[in-house]
């Protein structure tokens, strides 16, 4: 079986060289970028299974890397996980708003890093796993499948993270989601997220489904639900004072 290939990229040479001999001796095949155009670089040519990204990074800094590889479609579902001293909640919410699957703060445990790129591998896994049927409503599909979402026949451009909120919505119409219960489903259990996290995905979420952005409704003081009944089209989500 072929190594699953880790990229890190983090100008922190030191640190680097401990995560690399880590992650090496537990079967991975590392590679390490010390800035964020290198990052990119490398993302596109060596094509990691997961990479793992430091925000202060010289060049291009990691919230700008994280952006552009969600961009192209070579990169777009990489899971991506943000490995950062910057511990404040808006750092937080920006690292998961450009497409971050997990954020970790420094200093961390190399034991605990590993633990989840396994489990961020394996659930990425399943989402990409065939057999899985099609799901529909209205003008708005999802194929778990081909990983795969369209609103009107179009392609939807989603993070990884967006993908499996929209999934976890459109499989369950009607049903009220706590905020923490879209976290354990959409993004897993063991990831440090806030709940404000779920409201920036929903936000981001709205505005690629455009004129269709209503069939996520905000229900007040529990959380979100995919609309249960037949919808008009019309946009409601721009109304709303906040999420």
């Amino acid at each position: 079986m072929a190594k699953q290939k880790l990229l890190i990229i983090e100008d922190d040479r030191s640190l680097a060289s401990v995560v690399e001999y880590s992650f090496a001796n537990a079967g991975y095949e590392v590679f390490c970028a010390h800035d964020g155009q290198d990052g990119i670089n490398q993302a596109r040519s060596r094509m990691p299974d997961i990479i793992l990204l430091d925000l202060m990074i010289p060049i291009v800094d990691g919230v700008e890397v994280c952006r552009q590889l969600r961009a192209e479609s070579l990169t777009r579902e990489t899971p991506i996980i943000m490995v950062t001293a910057k511990s404040e909640e808006v750092d937080q919410l920006i690292g998961f708003s450009v497409g971050a699957d997990d954020y970790v703060i420094k200093p961390f445990s190399v034991r605990v890093l590993l633990e989840k790129v396994k489990t961020l591998l394996r659930r990425h896994a399943r989402s990409q796993g065939p057999g899985l049927e099609i799901v529909s409503n209205g003008p708005i599909a999802v194929d778990r499948g081909r990983h795969r979402a369209t609103v009107d026949q179009k392609l939807l451009e989603l993070t990884p993270s967006e993908f499996r909120l929209l999934d976890t919505l459109i499989r369950n119409p009607g049903r009220a989601f706590d905020r923490r219960e879209l976290i354990n489903s959409a993004l897993g259990a063991d990831t440090l997220a806030l709940e404000r996290t779920i409201d920036v995905h929903i936000r981001s979420l709205r505005k690629k489904l455009g004129v269709h952005a209503d069939v996520i409704q905000t229900v007040r003081g529990v959380g979100y639900r995919f609309r249960e009944s037949s919808y008009s089209g019309v946009s409601e989500a721009s109304s709303e004072s906040g999420l």
